[in-house]
Order: C-alpha cells, then structure tokens, then sequence
C-alpha cells in the first residue's frame, strides 16, 4: 500500500510575538512596531476596527487597527 503523504497548509499570516499583529507571510519586519520577532506558530485572529471603541483592543492594549492574533508562541 502507497504511503499518504499530508500536506499541512501553511497561514497565510505571520504574528508579530511583540504586538501580535498579523503580517503577510514574506514580510520580514511587523508592520505595526517594525520587530523582527515574526512567529508562524499563532492561533486565532481578530479584525480591529475602532480602537477606541473596542473593549477587545484595549484588553489587548492595541493603539491601531488592523489583524491581530489573539495567542503567539
């Protein structure tokens, strides 16, 4: 019997561990605070809108919106 090989797909997204922001996958600095300490080991995202009225983002203490991931490893 052939072996079946699985193919994992990689996200599209990389976090950033500093701010949790999502960058695209080739980027090579984050785009919110320009860290260099992108992870692709991230689970969950979440979409900020509005900062200011966003209980989410202030939990999460984020200043601009954009793609976060809500935990990076």
């Amino acid at each position: 019997m052939a072996s079946v090989r699985r193919r994992t797909r990689l996200p599209p997204f990389k976090a950033c561990r500093k701010c949790k922001a999502l960058a695209p996958r080739e980027a090579e600095r984050c785009p919110v605070c320009g860290s260099p300490e992108l992870s692709e080991d991230w689970e969950g995202a979440l979409i900020i809108v509005d900062t200011e009225a966003s209980i989410v983002a202030e939990k999460m203490k984020v200043d601009k919106p954009g793609r976060y991931a809500l935990r990076v490893r």
